[in-house]
C-alpha cells in the first residue's frame, strides 16, 4: 500500500462539540441547572486567554464544551441558519424526562414547540439564552441486546424502504427489532417463525 493511497479517517464517535457562550455564569445556569449536565471542569480556552472554558456532561461521559467571555452577554437572537451553520444541538433523554419537558420549560417561561411527533422518536424544539436550537430527543425503542440505536435505525430503514413507506414509523422499528433478535441471537428452534400461539 503506498502512501498516497486514499484510505478513510474512521471516527469512533462524537468526542465533544464546543460551543461559543456568552458569561460563565449562563452558561453554568443553563446546561447545569436546567439540562442538569454536571459541571466536570473549568479551564482557560488555551487558544483565547481572555475566554474560559467549561466542560459539561451531557449524559454520556462525552463532553460539551462553551468558550466564555464576561464581555457577551446572552441576546436570546435566533442563531443564523446559514449554510454550513448548526441548525440545532439535539440531546437524549428518556421517555419519563420527555414528557416532564414542556412542563419544565414552561415553568421557567421558555417558549417551545410542544412535543413532536417523529414516528421512531418524539422531540421538542426551544432556544437556549443564546439563541441556539435545541432539541430534546427521546427514542420510542429500546434496541436488543448488543445492538444499538443506529442498528435497529438501519434495519428499519431498509424495511420501510422495501415496502415503499414514507418514513421510519413504530411498525418498521418493531419489525427491525425482530429481524436482529432472530439474526443476533441463537435458538433450538429449526423454525423461528411467528405461530398463533394458542
Amino acid at each position: 500500500m503506498s502512501d498516497t493511497e486514499l484510505r478513510k479517517i474512521q471516527t469512533q464517535g462524537v468526542h465533544h462539540i464546543t460551543l461559543n457562550g456568552a458569561d460563565r455564569q449562563t452558561s453554568i445556569d443553563f446546561w447545569e441547572g436546567v439540562l442538569g449536565m454536571p459541571f466536570v471542569f473549568d479551564q482557560p480556552n488555551l487558544d483565547n486567554p481572555g475566554e474560559g472554558h467549561l466542560y459539561f456532561d451531557p449524559g454520556d461521559g462525552r463532553l460539551i464544551t462553551i468558550f466564555t467571555n464576561e464581555a457577551r452577554k446572552p441576546t436570546g437572537k435566533p442563531v443564523p441558519e446559514a449554510v454550513g451553520s448548526l441548525h440545532h444541538l439535539a440531546l437524549n433523554v428518556s421517555q419519563a424526562t420527555f414528557w416532564q419537558v414542556a412542563a419544565r420549560l414552561d415553568a421557567r417561561g421558555v417558549k417551545h414547540s410542544g412535543p413532536v411527533d417523529r414516528g421512531f422518536m418524539d422531540s421538542i424544539y426551544f432556544r437556549d439564552p443564546l439563541g441556539l436550537r435545541i432539541e430534546l430527543a427521546s427514542y420510542r425503542f429500546e434496541p436488543p441486546e448488543g445492538c444499538r440505536h443506529a442498528d435497529v435505525m438501519l434495519e428499519a430503514h431498509k424495511i420501510r424502504v422495501a415496502r415503499g413507506d414514507h418514513h421510519i414509523d413504530k411498525v418498521h422499528l418493531a419489525d427491525a427489532i425482530e429481524a436482529l433478535v432472530e439474526r443476533g441471537q441463537r435458538s433450538l428452534s429449526q423454525d423461528r417463525g411467528a405461530r398463533k400461539g394458542w
